[in-house]
């Protein structure tokens, strides 16, 4: 995916994900881009581990996967506050 992908993307998943964790109020569209970013990332990793693909695209597998790696995410910063 190019940057401006990864960026809309990012933002889709990290505002979902804070919708879901209930840290939306909390969160500018900055900070739910990087939670979206490192969330597919994290998600992709996490995948892995199950013999299964990362993020691939722009698709709803890729969504989910990091959508699961976002909410992970979301709640080791509240783990750790």
């Amino acid at each position: 995916m190019g940057i401006i992908l990864w960026v809309i993307f990012g933002a889709l998943v990290g505002w979902i994900a804070s919708l879901i964790m209930k840290t939306d109020a909390q969160q500018g569209t900055i900070l739910n881009i990087m939670v979206g970013i490192i969330g597919a990332v994290l998600g992709g990793w996490l995948m892995s581990f199950l013999g299964k693909s990362g993020v691939t695209g722009f698709n709803l597998y890729s969504f989910l996967v990091a959508l699961l790696g976002a909410v992970v995410l979301i709640a080791i910063v509240r783990a750790i506050r």
